[in-house]
C-alpha cells in the first residue's frame, strides 16, 4: 500500500477482491454496482470511478436506465431520479475521456 494514497489503494484492493470472487460477467457486475451506487445515494465521484469501467464492459446508457427502473421500487423515486442525473453526467464524462483517448491513439 502506498503511503501517498492509502484510501485509493484500499478501494482498489477491495474492488479487485470483489471482481476476482464473482461469477458475474464484467457487464453484469457493473450493472449491479450501478444499482448499488443508486441505492446508497452515492456521490458523483463514485460514479466517475465506475463509469469508465462500465462502458468498457459494454454497459450502455439504456442499460443504466434499465437498472434504475429495476431498483426504483426498492430504493424509491427520489434516489432513482437523483442517480439518473448523476449517471448521465458521469457517463458523458467517461465517454468524452474515452473519445479523447481514441483520438490521440489513432494515426493522422
Amino acid at each position: 500500500m502506498s503511503e501517498d494514497s492509502p484510501l485509493l489503494d484500499t478501494i482498489v484492493d477491495m474492488t479487485a477482491a470483489s471482481v476476482s470472487r464473482t461469477s458475474l460477467s464484467g457487464r453484469e457486475l457493473m450493472m449491479v454496482r450501478i444499482g448499488a451506487l443508486a441505492a446508497v445515494d452515492a456521490p458523483l465521484s463514485s460514479y466517475y470511478l465506475n463509469m469508465g469501467i462500465a462502458i468498457e464492459a459494454g454497459l450502455t446508457a439504456e442499460d443504466a436506465q434499465g437498472v434504475l427502473v429495476a431498483v426504483a421500487p426498492i430504493i424509491g423515486a427520489p434516489k432513482a431520479v437523483a442517480a439518473a442525473a448523476t449517471i448521465a453526467e458521469a457517463y458523458g464524462f467517461a465517454l468524452a475521456i474515452d473519445e479523447a483517448i481514441q483520438e490521440r491513439q489513432s494515426p493522422g
